[in-house]
């Protein structure tokens, strides 16, 4: 059988998939202790691969081994909220650049083109579940296309382990809230609307400004 793309390859990357989407539905939750046998029953994954899974989690920061109680899923507080939203605006200002360089002008106006048309959904028929997953789906798939556009392979994994983080940091306040996918997507089309002028400064000060809100939001400050 042909392996699709972007299926894991290995019981290790498989593990480390299921144990982020089990991150993501709050099944493993910030802050919690951990056996290696209840990371089986939770991922469904063998033991073996659980016990390569580890190294890699540590690693990335999502957690660490603490003497006597186990593993500890990485415990969200202020220091965590500020670090991983001020490493995602050194990369992301870096691939808004990038991005506004050498996205093609097709490719700009599809992204405008999706994007009015979940706002047009979202006035017409209010934010509905498909909408929203939609929505959710689109944002950060349009920031990992800006990420990729840099070309570099380090900066995309190092990306991808620092968004685990965020999307797990107060997840009520910085994923798509049905009452947030009006704002969200305007403050994208004016990152958009930027990017098809070719205007590096307008798109810079339009993707600082979506960043610092979603900081805001985690942060309860805004």
């Amino acid at each position: 059988m042909n392996q699709k793309a972007g299926e894991p390859t290995t019981l290790r990357e498989k593990a480390y998939e299921t144990f982020k989407e089990r991150l993501f539905s709050r099944e493993i939750r910030p802050g919690q202790f951990l056996s290696q046998r209840e990371l089986v029953a939770i991922t469904g994954m063998p033991l073996g691969a659980i016990r390569e899974l580890i190294p890699r989690l540590e690693a990335d920061g999502l957690i660490k081994t603490v003497p006597q109680r186990g593993m500890q899923i990485a415990h969200v507080d202020i220091d965590l909220i500020r670090n991983a939203f001020q490493l995602r605006l050194i990369l992301e200002r870096e691939a808004v650049v990038s991005f506004c360089r050498a996205a093609s002008q097709a490719e700009i106006a599809r992204l405008r083109e999706d994007h009015l048309a979940v706002q047009r959904a979202a006035v017409e028929d209010g934010v509905t579940p498909e909408l929203l997953k939609n929505a959710q789906l689109m944002d950060w798939a349009f920031h990992d296309r800006m990420i990729d556009s840099i070309g570099n392979e380090l900066i995309s994994s190092i990306y991808r382990v620092n968004s685990v983080k965020i999307r797990v940091i107060r997840q009520e306040d910085t994923r798509m809230l049905p009452e947030l996918v009006t704002s969200v997507m305007s403050e994208h089309m004016r990152i958009v609307e930027a990017l098809a002028a070719r205007d590096e400064e307008a798109a810079l000060e339009a993707l600082e400004a979506h960043i610092d809100s979603a900081r805001r939001r985690a942060l309860g400050v805004g």
